[in-house]
């Protein structure tokens, strides 16, 4: 279903369009990945205060907009000019233009990540709704992946309003009739919610979050049922590589502190199965 852009929904326009903005996007979401479980762990000990009848400690506003981001190290407020995406980052050398503090790559990387995701979507789908829910897809994802390899978290924040986006986008055909959409999202949750309780049972202890949960239904809720199998195949498989090589870095020996994270690998297996799924699928198919 096209949407109606007029010159920008050019094929030869809307991608450098959706490249830009999907740069902006980008430094955004680098501070919902370093803000958002700040603010979530603000919130709860807010709470836990509250429910033990304790004065709540008074503290300045802190939101994803509030205040001006600044250097970590030193406190130099960032100037506009040291926050445009990507090339910020170049010409100051990944430093701190106040005390020389390297910034780390993994700015620039989010920022690429969310232009190039946002191109290639605008490419492959065109002035559709499916662009627009796919682009909304990366950039969700991106932001989940980074946190919860980071902190462990998926917040709700962020899992259930993709959850609800992927049904609104299907509710017009995006990707999948708006029934597959739903079994997709209740199946989703309740395939990892089931090895979640195996495994429980098994060893009495807890393999995964619910965030996890949540995430899978996402994914589901985006790409129906049918490519359900194929994420959790890609997901464990990209896990059991990158979780082996973490495991053994340490001299080749095992780390009995690690701790996996299954929310990046969701990512990657979600984004490589809106975009190959089905002739994986079918290649697949044919093998047999």
């Amino acid at each position: 279903m096209a949407l109606a852009f007029g010159w920008l929904a050019q094929p030869g326009v809307l991608p450098w369009v959706a490249l830009a903005f999907g740069l902006c996007v980008g430094s955004f979401l680098n501070v919902v990945i370093h803000r958002l479980p700040k603010m979530l762990e603000r919130g709860w000990r807010e709470e836990c205060a509250e429910l033990a009848g304790q004065p709540l400690p008074a503290a300045p506003a802190y939101t994803l907009v509030a205040p001006r981001s600044a250097c970590p190290a030193c406190g130099h407020r960032i100037r506009a000019w040291e926050n445009v995406p990507i090339v910020s980052w170049l010409a100051l050398r990944g430093k701190c233009s106040s005390c020389g503090t390297r910034i780390s790559a993994k700015y620039p990387l989010v920022e690429a990540l969310a232009g190039i995701g946002a191109a290639y979507c605008a490419w492959r789908f065109g002035a559709t709704y499916a662009a627009l829910g796919a682009t909304l897809f990366v950039w969700f994802t991106i932001a989940l992946a980074f946190i919860d390899q980071e902190t462990g978290l998926l917040p709700d924040n962020l899992t259930l309003p993709l959850v609800w986006i992927g049904l609104l986008v299907n509710l017009l055909g995006a990707f999948v009739p708006l029934a597959d959409a739903v079994v997709g999202a209740v199946a989703g949750y309740l395939a990892l919610w089931l090895v979640y309780q195996g495994y429980k049972v098994l060893t009495g202890k807890e393999g995964m979050g619910y965030g996890d949960f949540k995430m899978n239904a996402a994914v589901g809720a985006f790409l129906g049922w049918k490519l359900l199998p194929l994420v959790i195949l890609l997901s464990s498989l990209v896990g059991l590589v990158f979780g082996a090589l973490q495991m053994f870095a340490a001299r080749g020996k095992w780390d009995a502190g690690f701790r996996f994270h299954f929310g990046p690998y969701l990512a990657i297996a979600g984004i490589v199965a809106m975009f190959w799924g089905e002739p994986i699928v079918r290649w697949y198919l044919q093998r047999l």
